[in-house]
């Protein structure tokens, strides 16, 4: 068991990491869920259980000061706590939110991090922008949890996860098709600060990243240090 813990350490700890973690989240956004139904073989289960893991070992890995990986730690396990026990369905989407947007935060540290940038971390990034259209997802399925109605198409057979992220992802690269609409307040706010972190997320974070890789050399501790606040 310890053994497996190091594992996972190292999982996070090295850049090649960031790179199968992004083919996992492809895998399981966009490939599995519509060759595979949700009810079958216990494949959500197991998909959710092993990101639970994999999260508590991203923060556990996480390069930050102690104090704040202890408040993320705690953050994390309450939220866990939440999603698997018997909770209400607008508190389960909620803590899944939460260890969604932690899970973020642990990929940008773990990209943004000391060192080379290489290919591995502008993958991470493309990973965490990915974790950013599945945070909307679940913010738009507890809106929809919480006031009947919110999203006109969504509403007419309940809650969908898979329908909002759908609709979370055209959001978040502009698409639009308009088959799914936001009536509430709160869903539309949401859907107007996702596109237009769809827009400025590649521009700052993913342009910096790829300009540091191709011209600027190391960002090391004798670099200028460049993080997920910074561009």
């Amino acid at each position: 068991m310890r053994g497996a813990w190091r594992a996972l350490r190292r999982f996070w700890e090295s850049d090649p990491g960031l790179s199968v973690f992004l083919g996992l989240l492809v895998l399981f956004l966009f490939v599995l869920p519509p060759l595979v139904e949700p009810e079958g073989s216990g494949r959500g289960l197991v998909i959710d259980v092993g990101l639970s893991v994999l999260l508590l070992a991203g923060v556990a890995a996480v390069s930050a000061h102690p104090a704040v990986r202890a408040v993320l730690f705690v953050l994390v396990v309450g939220a866990l706590v939440v999603r698997w026990g018997p909770f209400s369905a607008p508190a389960t989407a909620l803590a899944a939110l939460v260890t969604v947007v932690a899970m973020t935060f642990v990929v940008l540290v773990q990209a943004f991090r000391a060192g080379s940038v290489n290919v591995h971390r502008i993958q991470g990034a493309v990973a965490a922008y990915l974790l950013l259209g599945l945070a909307w997802a679940l913010a738009y399925e507890s809106v929809a949890l919480l006031a009947t109605g919110a999203f006109s198409a969504a509403s007419q057979t309940g809650p969908d996860r898979q329908r909002f992220i759908y609709f979370s992802f055209v959001t978040l690269t502009t698409v639009g098709y308009g088959d799914v609409t936001p009536v509430h307040p709160v869903a539309r706010s949401l859907a107007v600060a996702e596109a237009l972190t769809g827009q400025l997320y590649p521009a700052i974070l993913l342009a910096r990243l790829v300009s540091l890789a191709t011209g600027s050399g190391p960002a090391g501790p004798g670099a200028p240090q460049q993080g997920p606040g910074q561009g």
